[in-house]
């Protein structure tokens, strides 16, 4: 009789937290899908990634990645090896793709401002297209909001900054690749954003030094755009060289506010292309040998999270 209370006792006092289990919620068997969002009459697409361990851990970091001009969801993830990166790292990431034109061929491009193409002329709200998706992702998916990057190349790269200007209170940092800031109003972002900026000097379709280049658009140089983001930020007036070496010379604005950073990556070889990458198409530039940018974007993204 003494046995049996024991156990009646020892099983009641256990039933609440077996009770209390999430079992409501079916393990993840699909880690890598196409999803779209309705956004302002367009149904906008996307790539997402889910890394291998999703099921087992509460929370990951979060990558939105933006291919350039004429790109795709697609020819970004094969290119430059992101979804590789972000299995191995455990992160999700997702690959937005840009309004398509009406055109033939319909080049997929990115409001960033003054550039580019079809997204530009038609005023696409692509700021408000991102924010929902991170809406939605976050609703959906074990996102950590403190920790939600963006890395992008060319007109992705211009976008990236102008959601660093437009989103930081959402964004833990931004990682552009080829491209330079071309916002038309003020960047005014809510809170100070560590910026990492990879470009080649050989680059003439996003000139360095900036002027007339890809489909006869003037990019500002990327000089002036890191100054923006340095005074946003409160560095120092004048970056410092970290490492100079055949290859790529890197140089970063010091003494920021909130322990944020502005670092350029600037290659020697290469051009209009993603560093360590394969080229983005047949007549595409060679891409740089210096490193490989989709590690160095990791390595950068790990040190920040909102606070």
């Amino acid at each position: 009789m003494k046995q049996l209370i024991v156990y009646l006792v020892l099983t009641l006092l256990t039933f609440p937290a077996t009770s209390c289990r999430k079992t409501d919620t079916p393990p993840i068997t699909v880690f890598h899908f196409y999803d779209t969002l309705a956004v302002d009459g367009y149904s906008r697409s996307c790539l997402i990634n889910l890394p291998p361990n999703y099921n087992d851990n509460p929370h990951f970091a979060l990558v939105i990645a933006l291919h350039g001009t004429a790109g795709s969801a697609a020819q970004m993830e094969t290119d430059y090896k992101l979804t590789n990166k972000s299995n191995s790292a455990g992160f999700i990431i997702v690959y937005p793709e840009g309004v398509p034109s009406d055109g033939l061929l319909g080049i997929r491009t990115w409001n960033a401002g003054s550039c580019c193409d079809f997204a530009m002329q038609h005023n696409i709200d692509d700021v408000k297209f991102i924010k929902l998706l991170i809406q939605k992702l976050t609703a959906n998916y074990k996102i950590d909001r403190k920790r939600i990057y963006v890395t992008g190349m060319s007109n992705g790269a211009m976008m990236a900054y102008r959601l660093g200007c437009e989103l930081s209170d959402q964004l833990a940092a931004i990682a552009p690749v080829s491209g330079t800031l071309m916002t038309t109003a003020p960047c005014e972002p809510a809170r100070k954003m560590p910026v990492l900026h990879i470009h080649s000097a050989m680059d003439t379709k996003v000139p360095f030094a900036g002027g007339v280049g890809l489909a006869g658009y003037y990019f500002h140089p990327v000089d002036s755009t890191l100054r923006v983001w340095a005074g946003i930020d409160g560095c120092a007036a004048t970056p410092q060289v970290v490492t100079d070496t055949a290859l790529y010379t890197q140089t970063q604005y010091v003494n920021c506010s909130n322990n944020t950073t502005v670092q350029l990556y600037l290659t020697k070889d290469g051009g209009h292309s993603w560093p360590g990458g394969l080229p983005a198409r047949p007549a595409a530039d060679a891409p740089s040998n210096a490193f490989d940018a989709t590690d160095l974007i990791w390595e950068f993204f790990k040190k920040y999270e909102l606070p």
